[in-house]
């Protein structure tokens, strides 16, 4: 004999039915209450969210904050209400499928409208307080960059004074006689020392750079100090914010001026005019032999010119090749903004902003199991089996009803012979 068939087996099916039935009537009691409170606290921190989205602070975004959060609050206890009483209710699996879809969009609009909201009520100073850190990590980075490359180009110094030394050391030989064989400060000579002269104005000119490199890297430190201390002071965000813009638009046009500080570019210009520009003077030599090898000395130091000249451009040339400072530009962020930017460092704060708003649909799902719970107990059994306790009271009063009546009507006195005649 099955389960359905067995009267002990209904019986207890009827008894786990009813008392299942019983605790949804006591939480019935009060969860329209929690919602409620739900749906409310949601709408507080969806008017917070807003709040910090309206550059006003006038009576009408006041009142506009206020709008959008009572609108979100009924919105999500209406939408809640319906899928409570309606999804358990349901039996149909196209049914069951048609409401889930509905819950699904319902759900997805309450974070749209809402969830985002609360959670940069809950986060959003943190996050723009990242932000500041991350710009700060950028622009330090920019700034190391600038500054590397400064050094780099400042580095190019040395081997401008490398090439001068050597043309003053040919020029000595050349004073000396140890070079074209004839001592004195002839056409060779002149043309050493016109070489060495423009080198050593070069080297000079890039000397007086390297206190202003300094100098803007060490002012771009301090900026960032003041920058990373904005990020993390007491205070409302949004002022310090205004003052972290004003610190960034320093610090960026330091390093603009860092970048314009490089002397890679000028000494690649004057690495090819260093060869190109040359200014022979006349041969002095008193005899043909002897200018002929004044010339023959001029040709091998121009060669060796084009040589110095050709390594002094390609060391500029790989200073001009090394990755520039990236283009770093603060861009004010609001905190609704900011709680989406940095999302994944604020999990448990969009963990709680989402579950404010769908929590209730655990409650759905937990209504709906247990209303098939009760379905499966009934089956089977006779209407008056499955009464409940509310519906047997009520089926009692009537029946009491009915005998008080029928009783009423057996004690009543005949009507009298004449009465009736009359009628």
């Amino acid at each position: 004999m099955s389960d359905l068939e067995d009267p002990s087996a209904r019986a207890r099916g009827v008894r786990y039915s009813r008392e299942l039935e019983s605790h949804l009537t006591w939480l019935d009691t009060f969860s329209g209450t929690a919602l409620g409170v739900l749906a409310v606290a949601s709408g507080i921190y969806t008017y917070l969210g807003v709040s910090s989205l309206l550059d006003d602070n006038g009576a009408m975004s006041v009142f506009a904050a206020i709008a959008y959060s009572v609108a979100v609050s009924v919105g999500i206890f209406v939408f809640w209400s319906y899928m409570l009483r309606l999804f358990p209710a349901v039996r149909g699996a196209r049914a069951r499928g048609g409401l889930m879809g509905a819950m699904a969009l319902g759900s997805i609009a309450i974070i749209a409208m809402s969830s985002w909201l609360n959670a940069a009520a809950l986060a959003g100073s943190a996050a723009v307080e990242q932000h500041l850190a991350k710009t700060v990590q950028d622009y330090q980075v920019s700034l190391e960059r600038a500054h590397e490359v400064a050094l780099s180009a400042q580095g190019l110094e040395r081997d401008v004074a490398r090439v001068r030394q050597s043309f003053e050391d040919l020029s000595e030989q050349e004073a000396t006689g140890n070079l074209s064989g004839l001592a004195g400060r002839g056409a060779v000579f002149r043309v050493l020392r016109q070489k060495s002269s423009e080198l050593a104005g070069l080297e000079a000119q890039i000397a007086s750079q390297t206190p202003l490199v300094d100098g803007a890297f060490t002012e771009g430190n301090a900026i960032l100090s003041r920058m990373r201390a904005l990020t993390v002071e007491a205070g409302p965000v949004e002022a310090r914010s205004v003052e972290f813009s004003e610190q960034a638009v320093r610090l960026a046009g330091l390093i603009t001026q860092m970048r314009q500080l490089s002397v890679a570019s000028l000494v690649e210009r004057a690495a090819q005019d260093l060869s190109a520009s040359v200014v022979l003077p006349e041969l002095d030599g008193t005899s043909a032999q002897i200018r002929s090898d004044q010339s023959a000395t001029i040709t091998s130091v121009l060669e060796v010119l084009s040589q110095r000249a050709q390594t002094l451009a390609r060391a500029a040339q790989a200073v001009q090749a090394m990755p520039a400072a990236p283009d770093t530009t603060y861009t004010p962020i609001s905190s609704a903004d900011a709680v989406i930017l940095y999302a994944r460092n604020f999990i448990p704060s969009w963990a709680g902003a989402i579950a404010i708003d769908l929590l209730p649909a655990v409650l759905v799902f937990i209504l709906a199991i247990t209303q098939s719970a009760i379905r499966l107990g009934r089956e089977g059994t006779a209407v008056e089996d499955s009464m409940t306790l509310a519906e047997l009271r009520a089926a009692i009063a009537v029946m009491k009803e009915m005998d008080e009546a029928m009783k009423a009507d057996a004690t009543a006195p005949p009507p009298s012979p004449l009465k009736t005649a009359a009628e």
